[in-house]
């Protein structure tokens, strides 16, 4: 199946984006921004935050123990309202509506496994410390990356969050002052033996007012704008030709959307958060959790560690998988996939990257810096790929170590 991918004459992927404003992704920022207020507090913080959303309220529930302290309501209230859910007509009021909040203290069930050598901050960074780290759950992540762009990351979800986030600066900026918060985008690529060769499909579907200008808001101008001032500026023209196809709010009318529309909820758009469906998800969800969650750590470092296995040019497209339990610092396994593109063996590959990356979660958490209020931005547009943001896990600060591991100098 991996050899036929590359093989193939043609074929067409697709991947999606959804802007800040989809409910979803609401939640999804508001509990990262529960995260970093915690961690900027107290780095011994334990998160499992998650948050939803429908029309007129917000609840926000889960686990949280911590010496830090945050005003739920107020910090609820200021992400909605710096999304631009800011009025009613919008389908939403950051200023009126109810908050809910329903956390705990985090089970010490969980708690004794994560911190074996005491619940600290690195009081002294050794290998005592890191091997008294276990993983806060069980389960495998994955990290993927590939030569299609200059992040390394797939060209479908690379363009369809360009697209979003494009629309997120155009409606703020006032550029396009009918566009409300909420709105999708849909890029369809075609391959021809494993390599992008055009762009087949483009799809945006925005929340718009019901009216502009004095007068109802016509699909012809929403189309026209979009192509202007989305559509064009974002796609590479090279990979544009006359048969691309474009479509704008196929249903003719997204007037009523947010919470409104739909219900929202942390951890529900995990595929475009990760790598569009290119690359393998283990299920569990980013946003809402703090770094000694492998479900967050451990995927930012397989991302960390197929992005240095490309960079260093030993294959093309690699998949890394990791597997923990909980209570146990060292992953269960290191699997690595290269899809026939490898320039040594996967196994190499894999006793290479045990060798040059400490993959316990501690030293996760050490090595990318994950103790730090990092995460609200990255509950939109992505969490791997990010041109706009220095990541410490999008780095390929590792490439010649591994190179060297491998005895390629």
């Amino acid at each position: 199946m991996t050899t036929t991918f590359m093989k193939s004459a043609k074929f067409l992927f697709t991947s999606e984006s959804v802007t800040e404003g989809h409910p979803d992704k609401v939640c999804d920022a508001i509990s990262d921004a529960v995260v970093d207020a915690l961690i900027e507090q107290d780095k011994t913080s334990r998160v499992a935050c998650e948050t939803a959303t429908k029309t007129g309220f917000v609840m926000v529930l889960g686990e949280v123990t911590t010496k830090g302290y945050v005003d739920i309501d107020s910090l609820v209230r200021e992400v909605v309202t710096g999304i631009g859910y800011d009025r009613g007509k919008k389908g939403f009021d950051g200023f009126t509506c109810g908050v809910q909040v329903a956390l705990a203290s985090q089970s010490p069930d969980i708690s004794r496994g994560v911190d074996q050598g005491g619940k600290v901050a690195e009081p002294e960074y050794n290998e005592a410390y890191i091997e008294a780290g276990g993983a806060g759950d069980q389960g495998m992540m994955f990290g993927y990356a590939c030569d299609e762009t200059d992040v390394l990351m797939p060209l479908p979800i690379y363009l369809a969050h360009k697209l979003t986030r494009k629309m997120a600066e155009v409606r703020k900026n006032g550029t396009i002052a009918w566009m409300y918060p909420d709105g999708k985008s849909q890029v369809t690529v075609e391959y021809h033996y494993g390599k992008p060769a055009r762009i087949h499909t483009v799809l945006i579907s925005t929340q718009h007012a019901a009216e502009f200008e004095g007068e109802e808001l016509s699909a012809e101008r929403i189309r026209a704008d979009l192509k202007k001032y989305v559509i064009d500026p974002v796609l590479p023209s090279e990979l544009v030709d006359d048969d691309m196809l474009i479509y704008t709010n196929p249903t003719g009318r997204f007037v009523i959307g947010g919470p409104m529309g739909d219900s929202g909820l942390t951890g529900r758009k995990i595929i475009v958060d990760s790598y569009g469906g290119m690359g393998r998800h283990g299920g569990g969800a980013f946003s809402g959790k703090d770094p000694t969650k492998v479900d967050r750590s451990g995927a930012y470092a397989a991302r960390w560690v197929a992005k240095n296995v490309v960079a260093a040019g030993l294959a093309t497209r690699c998949e890394v998988q990791l597997a923990y339990a909980i209570g146990v610092a060292r992953p269960l396994s290191i699997n690595v996939e290269t899809f026939g593109t490898g320039l040594v063996d996967d196994e190499k590959i894999a006793e290479a990257i045990s060798k040059v990356f400490d993959l316990r979660p501690r030293a996760i958490i050490h090595d990318l810096d994950l103790l730090r209020p990092i995460y609200r931005p990255l509950a939109a547009y992505g969490h791997f790929g990010r041109d706009d943001l220095d990541l410490t896990w999008e780095r390929t600060d590792r490439a010649e170590d591994l190179r060297k591991a491998l005895g390629l100098g």
